[in-house]
């Protein structure tokens, strides 16, 4: 028996011996040429995701608009890379694990600089914007909430008749100067001119544009809540009323003859959408220019894109956040602005 158990652990002769080195027993399943064979699935499937990254603006929204659904949650799409990442090691394919770098440097090039901290310090003017939904339970706690961002600026989105005085009361304090149009308001701590909604294609006001008189000179401030969209299995991205809207709002915005504009409001769309390019064209995301990481700001219990937006022109961006969570279903957001510079 003791000379069976030396033939089978080690010694001489023409026994295996099983290699100590974790290493070598980790890699030994790919010294074989089949990694270069196994895993072809994967290659082909990390870089149809790399290309729908790289040309997703040329996904057509004839159908179902989903070229704008595409773009809305294009950031997600890097969450295949992991995973495909790790069905290629398991799979022990070399081609997969060579493909998946395609989509990773893709996402990277596309979003790797909001991963970035770009906040800085200063400063002068700080505003802000919530969705506070029309459904929302604590008006008074919600307000209470903006109030304590410090913002000399606030719009306020998807209020109802009822809601409106509630937040008045709440906001009086600290912001002796108001104005709701519709179903759309802003509170400010200094004076308001020029206030009238804007025509934004609905046939009820859900903008609004006014004159606030900064320290610094006036600004135009726009309030905006572009409609909603819907995912439906029979008709898909339900957009086309929100794309008018946007491209009314473009325009009411290129029309502006101040130089220094803020847009505050709930968009219903991402910067990536192409849908809204008649805004996005012509101002700057404070988050993209001055935030740190996404700022997702919807749905606020797990935030999965960014529809609120906070856009400036003739006005530097310094930082964007987001604010804790109210009882409505977005995020609160924020940032502050240096209007010195621009």
């Amino acid at each position: 028996m003791a000379q069976g158990f030396r033939t089978q652990t080690g010694g001489g002769g023409s026994g295996h011996q099983p290699s100590r080195d974790p290493l070598r027993r980790l890699t030994g399943g790919w010294r074989d040429r089949g990694i270069w064979r196994r895993g072809a699935g994967l290659a082909v499937l990390a870089v149809l995701v790399a290309l729908v990254m790289l040309f997703h603006a040329q996904i057509p929204n004839t159908l179902g608009n989903l070229g704008s659904l595409t773009e809305t949650f294009l950031p997600w799409l890097g969450v295949f890379v992991p995973v495909l990442l790790v069905l290629a090691v398991v799979r022990k394919s070399a081609t997969a694990l060579i493909a998946v770098l395609v989509p990773g440097i893709v996402w990277l090039n596309l979003f790797g600089g909001l991963l970035t901290d770009k906040t800085a310090s200063g400063g002068d003017l700080t505003v802000a914007t919530h969705n506070v939904n029309a459904e929302n339970p604590d008006p008074t706690g919600t307000a209470d909430t903006i109030a304590a961002s410090g913002a000399q600026v606030v719009a306020l989105e998807e209020l109802t008749s009822d809601a409106v005085p509630v937040y008045e009361k709440a906001l009086a304090q600290t912001y002796p100067y108001h104005s709701v149009a519709g179903t759309v308001g802003l509170w400010s701590k200094y004076p308001l001119s020029a206030t009238r909604p804007v025509d934004i294609q609905l046939g009820w006001t859900r903008a609004m544009r006014t004159t606030v008189a900064t320290p610094q000179g006036d600004v135009a401030v726009f309030v905006a809540h572009l409609p909603s969209v819907r995912v439906k299995l029979h008709a898909g991205f339900t957009a086309s009323q929100r794309d008018t809207s946007a491209d009314a709002l473009g325009e009411a915005i290129a029309d502006e003859t101040l130089g220094k504009v803020i847009l505050l409001g709930d968009l219903n769309g991402t910067m990536n959408d192409r849908a809204l390019n008649g805004v996005t064209s012509q101002m700057r995301s404070t988050q993209g220019a001055a935030g740190s990481g996404f700022g997702f700001s919807w749905p606020a219990s797990f935030p999965m894109a960014r529809i609120d937006q906070i856009m400036v022109k003739g006005v530097e961006p310094v930082t964007s956040w987001t604010l804790p969570e109210t009882g409505s279903d977005h995020l609160p957001i924020a940032a502050k602005v240096d209007l010195t510079r621009s």
